[in-house]
């Protein structure tokens, strides 16, 4: 049996990460002497970016499992949790973006972000038909949201050394994305293609 309060811990948890949105914001953004538009060298911002978004990545996942473990599982949290999820990967996405307005970045962001939308509109519209444990989460997604998290703390450390490294996180996560988009589309056609 479940617990219907709204306010448990793994639910805490999913409110504090949403709640870290604004600071990494803050963050990134906040008047120094160091450019951001220019991507310029690690400090102090860079660290307490990747600090914020490395807390927000492990809260994602104690929350969960907390859920599990104390038996507090609710509609509040499954719908909530990968709201929160996605809030703060397309923070950092957009951030990273205009610190390197390249295109590999801005494609990384753009199907990163195309598929989240994609993908939870699909489940909305599998929820409706009654049928949305067609596209339950897949494991190529937890190895998509994985990679995509390590890739974007690496970018957001910005330690020129593991530049490279942090391409082909990205870029591993994005073939990820796309493999994870296809699975979900497919279990989904047989209710697309109905008139």
């Amino acid at each position: 049996m479940t617990t219907g309060r709204i306010l448990n811990i793994p639910n805490i948890l999913t409110i504090a990460r949403i709640a870290l949105i604004p600071v990494f914001v803050a963050i990134a953004y906040w008047p120094t002497a160091a450019s951001v538009e220019t991507y310029e060298g690690t400090g102090l911002r860079h660290i307490l970016l990747t600090a914020v978004f490395v807390l927000a990545a492990v809260t994602d996942w104690f929350d969960g499992y907390l859920a599990r473990a104390l038996n507090q599982t609710s509609a509040f949290g499954r719908f909530l949790d990968p709201v929160a999820d996605k809030l703060m990967v397309a923070a950092a996405l957009i951030i990273l973006v205009q610190w390197q307005p390249t295109i590999t970045m801005a494609f990384a962001a753009i199907v990163i972000i195309s598929r989240e939308i994609t993908v939870s509109a699909l489940r909305e519209w599998m929820a409706e038909l009654g049928a949305r444990t067609s596209v339950a989460v897949s494991t190529v997604g937890k190895y998509k949201t994985a990679f995509q998290m390590i890739a974007i703390s690496v970018f957001l450390l910005n330690w020129q050394p593991l530049e490279m490294l942090a391409y082909a996180l990205m870029y591993t996560a994005v073939i990820l994305t796309l493999w994870s988009m296809f699975i979900y589309l497919k279990a989904a056609w047989p209710y697309l293609k109905q008139p």
